[in-house]
Formats: C-alpha cells, sequence, structure tokens
C-alpha cells in the first residue's frame, strides 16, 4: 500500500481510499476522498508537514495524516 506520505513533490495521483481512524470524516470534508486527484506540492526540510493541492486549493497536512491517505 502506497500513502500520501510517500508521493514525491510536483507528483499528482489518486486517492484510493482512507483508513479507518477518528480523522477520516475530517479528510473527507476537506475533500480528499476516492477518486480525487491530489498533487504534492511541498515538503518541510525534516518533511513534516506537506502542502497538496486538491482541486486548486491547497491544504498542509501532517505526516501522521498523510499516512491515512492510501494512493495509486
Amino acid at each position: 500500500m502506497k500513502t500520501l506520505a510517500q508521493i514525491p513533490l510536483n507528483q499528482k495521483t489518486k486517492i484510493l481510499g482512507i483508513a479507518e481512524s477518528e480523522l477520516k470524516p475530517k479528510l473527507l470534508e476537506m475533500g480528499l476522498y476516492t477518486g480525487k486527484e491530489v498533487e504534492v506540492l511541498f515538503k518541510a526540510p525534516f518533511g513534516d508537514p506537506i502542502a497538496v493541492d486538491i482541486s486548486g486549493y491547497v491544504l498542509s497536512m501532517r505526516l501522521s495524516e498523510a499516512i491515512l491517505i492510501e494512493v495509486e
């Protein structure tokens, strides 16, 4: 399983699913749902946090959140 945390900079990918957790409803509310295309725009020097483009807006998230998102 590949997660959003493992995607290199400037690469687009599609979301395959989100792991069951208490954060899942919030991630869905932010537009991270199955089939959605996302692009990793920025990674902080030590890798945390990251910024992703979702339908034209930039979302910053921790690696602990990005690990929950399974991608192609």
